[in-house]
């Protein structure tokens, strides 16, 4: 929901890093002037090309913010309706989406994966419950069957597959963090508790009723609005590829093409619900608007406040083993865990980032909804100053 011209303070400028201009467009709420000074500051003193912005404060948009460029040739300007891969920030938005069947008492938390999915009762998986695969402990972090290197955008060959592997670890004992097929595990469970698809019922439940310009697999239209991703692979998990074959990581990427062009079409046509889901910030601030609310947000209910706090609670603080790692774990959504993703001072911060800076969080005793994403990735494991930045300035305004 935007706010009307009376309340806000219009954003028209540009900001400048050495000869290369950036154009600031949005807006802010007077005393959120700080969150529009930190996003010129990271066009001025860091790597940003093309970036937004938003913050949600108890239902309401306080800041929508936007700017910079949609390519590295500085030709076209980021625009109020760009749209971006946000990467594993999806992780959060396909949890929500199975959170509201755990509150409508159609999936229990507690069941065997196998009572939804009987073909997953298979090499050692029947104790793998519905919780390890939001809290990525289900063992199952990369596939072992050799499959063709385009696999991960065939959702029924990726899920027989995995209903066919065998757990890495006795399930609930270790966590590695399952980036790719933790996608694949909670839309299926969707697919078989509600005979849709995730992206399907995201726009059915979520996106539609909530005017969330969020989706999985773009249309043409779509794609001609996106921003191009700006990779980064020194630094990032991306250089873990054709590494040591002994470490999980290197072999997470065995299903997709080397290398990988997240600007193709196939990419934004793809329905990867743990990393290919494109949007802006507007969409994901007002998703954990709702959320920070109790699961409430302009009369559309996503969950019930128990729901949410369930979520939310952690369920484990140790180091993953793909990544080797310190996360704080909670079903779907991570909890603050610095170094590497900090959420701002809020007790009960929750959210997800994605891989070269996205990421967006909520925080129900602030009742604030944020979220950040950028074209250009940063080449570092963390979460990165930008990000930090922001919310900083966003706790410093309220």
């Amino acid at each position: 929901m935007s706010l009307s011209t009376t309340e806000t303070a219009i954003a028209q400028g540009d900001v400048r890093r050495g000869k290369q201009t950036f154009p600031i467009r949005g807006y802010c709420a007077p005393g959120f002037e700080p969150v529009r000074r930190a996003f010129e500051a990271n066009f001025e003193n860091e790597e940003e090309f093309g970036a937004c912005t938003s913050v949600v404060i108890d239902g309401k948009t306080v800041v929508d913010l936007w700017g910079g460029w949609q390519d590295e040739a500085c030709t076209r300007s980021w625009e109020r309706d760009t749209i971006v891969c946000m990467m594993s920030v999806a992780k959060a938005v396909s949890s929500t989406c199975l959170h509201m069947l755990v509150d409508r008492g159609l999936v229990d938390l507690d069941a065997p994966v196998a009572r939804y999915w009987p073909e997953f009762a298979q090499a050692g998986k029947e104790g793998v419950l519905v919780r390890h695969v939001l809290d990525h402990r289900a063992g199952l972090p990369i596939l072992t069957e050799p499959l063709h290197p385009r696999a991960m955008f065939d959702h029924s060959l990726m899920v027989g597959a995995l209903a066919r592997q065998a757990p890495l670890w006795e399930p609930g004992t270790k966590a590695g963090y399952h980036l790719h097929n933790q996608g694949f595990l909670i839309d299926e469970i969707v697919r078989r508790v509600t005979g849709r698809t995730l992206p399907q019922f995201l726009r059915d439940e979520v996106t539609g009723p909530l005017g969330l310009d969020y989706q999985f697999g773009l249309s043409l239209a779509d794609q001609a609005r996106c921003a191009d991703f700006l990779q980064a692979t020194g630094g990032t998990i991306f250089a873990a590829r054709n590494g040591d074959p002994s470490k999980i990581l290197s072999r997470a990427w065995d299903q997709l093409p080397d290398p990988i062009d997240l600007n193709s079409q196939e990419w934004r046509e793809a329905t990867i619900t743990s990393a290919s889901g494109h949007g802006n910030a507007r969409a994901i601030a007002r998703l954990y608007g709702a959320l920070a609310r109790g699961g409430e947000l302009d009369g559309v209910r996503l969950m019930s406040p128990a729901t949410l706090d369930q979520a939310i609670t952690e369920q484990h603080n140790m180091v993953e083993i793909m990544m080797d790692r310190p996360y704080h774990q909670a079903l779907g959504f991570l909890l603050s865990s610095p170094p590497l993703v900090w959420m701002g001072p809020g007790r009960r911060s929750f959210g997800h980032h994605g891989v070269g800076g996205s990421i967006g969080l909520g925080d129900p005793d602030a009742k604030v909804g944020f979220a950040y994403a950028m074209n250009k990735m940063h080449a570092r494991i963390d979460n990165g100053p930008r990000a930090r930045r922001l919310i900083e300035a966003v706790y410093q305004s309220l």
